[in-house]
């Protein structure tokens, strides 16, 4: 994890350089991420808690999956390889919805969010995800407008956004 290359990019999204992720984390420069919400038949979105292990935010709730987005990837084939490693799932029916801009509170990352369709079940990783549930927008309504400390700033924030399209 704190070998990977990722992208570094200026104020429009644009490449600028390729460092390790530990460098751009400690250095607070902007990178890109993508998160995903998985919706179910029932209108649910799955959430993870983040593990333990993880260096950031740790048994935090956050996005169903989520991560960076690689050295020469882009924004798409990042969320399908997410999608897949952290819950075992192939997305083929993933739609863009918005892209936050790169701020301090959401960690320097240009944030490019996806929604999909799938029932599971899920594989989930172990080293990423510590458990996974199913969460009503009712609950999760009621969980941002509380500002809810077991959730990511980050989730708050796309969430927030999502709400706000969809309403």
């Amino acid at each position: 994890m704190h070998n990977e290359l990722l992208n570094v990019v200026d104020e429009y999204d644009r490449v600028i350089d390729i460092r390790p992720r530990h460098v751009i984390h400690a250095s607070g420069l902007r990178h890109r991420a993508v998160h995903i919400l998985v919706f179910n038949d029932l209108g649910q979105l799955f959430l993870q808690k983040r593990s333990m292990k993880k260096d950031l935010h740790g048994g935090l709730w956050d996005t169903s999956a989520a991560g960076h987005v690689d050295a020469g990837e882009n924004y798409e084939s990042c969320a399908i390889r997410e999608a897949k490693e952290e819950l075992g799932i192939d997305v083929a029916n993933i739609e863009p919805l918005f892209k936050l801009p790169a701020t301090r509170a959401i960690g320097m990352e240009f944030i490019q969010v996806y929604r999909c369709l799938h029932n599971g079940p899920f594989t989930l990783a172990a080293d990423e995800i510590d458990e996974g549930n199913w969460f009503s927008i009712t609950e999760i309504a009621a969980f941002t407008a509380v500002d809810e400390p077991r959730l990511t700033v980050t989730f708050k924030t796309i969430w927030r956004q999502f709400a706000a399209l969809t309403t």
